[in-house]
């Protein structure tokens, strides 16, 4: 049997903001609560914000995504912006199947591949926002002319900067996964400048944005939001007024049954009764209570000490060693897991493997290699 519910459901949300470079999508998107920064494109260093290093790959954007997400570190998380991270999806599909570029898989392959690890990627950001964390994604708009098959002439259309090709499906799948795709613009106006009324000026260029789908942009709201609205996040801050994320499992409290026999107190042993036989009296002579130990005063041995930073040979690709540094992974770790398959003995060099080898096995490949390390740290040595 299954339990019917009903009415409005409280959750956090999952937010798209897109629009031409330099509109501010990063400062608006600052402005949402508490967020940690994933800056993929490295253009928020003028905002004071908490950020998490610039990811290198693809595998270090879903570690910090699931680091996020597992430490409870924020209540909205923003990955500015998401068309930078797809280029780190399409490198490590290349990588992987060594490839120079997406189009050289042929036959729109390419594509279906990058489709399939993008909707992982946005299953594993739907797991952050059923963790109670808002998940904001950022991304450039780009201009294209659009010509519907059952009307004539083209028109021009704002879209998301995601995909070169006409046929791709990536911005398809990241607009129907949002709860919100809002679509910030400079909106100008065309005045004549003569009395024919034949020449024309662009004045004005306030910022709005724009919450409802129109012939000439994409965008959607689910909470009554006005079709054009100041590019302000005051405007839709009452919807994230009372997000929080969820709170870690609280441990189970112990049965009111137990903790009244816990609180009751324990009766006081009786003396031994007196007799005449000797043995038994110094059997019964009760012993000596135990020393109550003293206090630990000192306690500098037992400080929690930090393991050695991993120290990470020169020569070594910025995307490998970031992966490295941020699991505490040492090169022998590698080189040994790297033996154990039987690729390279165990004292070749890291700098030594071929570039393919170390984009599609070590970086393309992390997930899968990751386990086989952790399970070699556990040996003792």
């Amino acid at each position: 049997m299954y339990e019917i519910t009903s009415g409005v459901v409280s959750s956090a949300q999952k937010v798209v903001i897109y629009g031409p470079e330099g509109i501010g999508k990063s400062t608006f998107a600052a402005q949402f609560p508490d967020p940690v920064f994933i800056d993929t494109e490295g253009s928020t260093k003028k905002l004071n914000i908490r950020r998490f290093p610039k990811p290198t790959s693809w595998e270090m954007l879903k570690n910090e995504v699931k680091e996020a997400m597992n430490g409870r570190l924020c209540k909205t998380l923003v990955i500015d912006t998401i068309d930078w991270a797809e280029q780190l999806c399409i490198n490590s599909l290349c990588s992987t199947y060594q490839k120079t570029g997406i189009e050289e898989f042929g036959w729109g392959n390419g594509y279906v591949y990058e489709k399939e690890d993008f909707g992982k990627f946005l299953n594993l950001l739907q797991e952050v926002v059923d963790s109670g964390i808002n998940v904001v994604l950022t991304a450039h708009a780009q201009m294209r002319k659009f010509e519907q098959p059952d009307e004539l002439g083209a028109y021009d259309r704002w879209e998301l900067k995601l995909g070169k090709k006409t046929s791709s499906q990536i911005s398809p799948l990241v607009k129907e996964w949002a709860d919100m795709v809002l679509f910030a613009n400079y909106k100008t106006y065309a005045v004549a400048v003569d009395k024919d009324g034949k020449k024309f000026k662009a004045q004005g260029g306030d910022r709005v944005m724009y919450t409802t789908h129109h012939p000439c942009w994409d965008a959607k709201n689910r909470d009554g939001l006005p079709s054009e609205m100041p590019f302000e996040y005051s405007g839709i801050a009452h919807l994230f007024a009372y997000t929080q994320p969820a709170e870690m499992p609280k441990p189970v409290p112990m049965p009111r049954r137990v903790q009244e026999q816990l609180a009751q107190p324990k009766a006081a042993p009786q003396p031994p009764h007196k007799t005449s036989n000797a043995v038994t009296l110094q059997q019964a002579q009760p012993t000596a209570a135990p020393k109550a130990e003293e206090p630990l005063t000192d306690l500098s041995g037992f400080e929690d000490v930090a393991p050695p930073p991993i120290v990470i040979p020169e020569g070594i690709p910025k995307a490998l060693a970031d992966l490295m540094r941020a699991n505490n992974v040492s090169e022998s770790d590698i080189r040994l897991v790297v033996s154990q398959r039987n690729y390279f003995p165990y004292d070749t060099p890291i700098t030594n493997y071929p570039d393919d080898f170390v984009q599609g096995c070590l970086i393309g490949a992390w997930e899968q290699m990751l386990p086989l390390i952790r399970e070699n740290q556990k040996v003792p040595f």
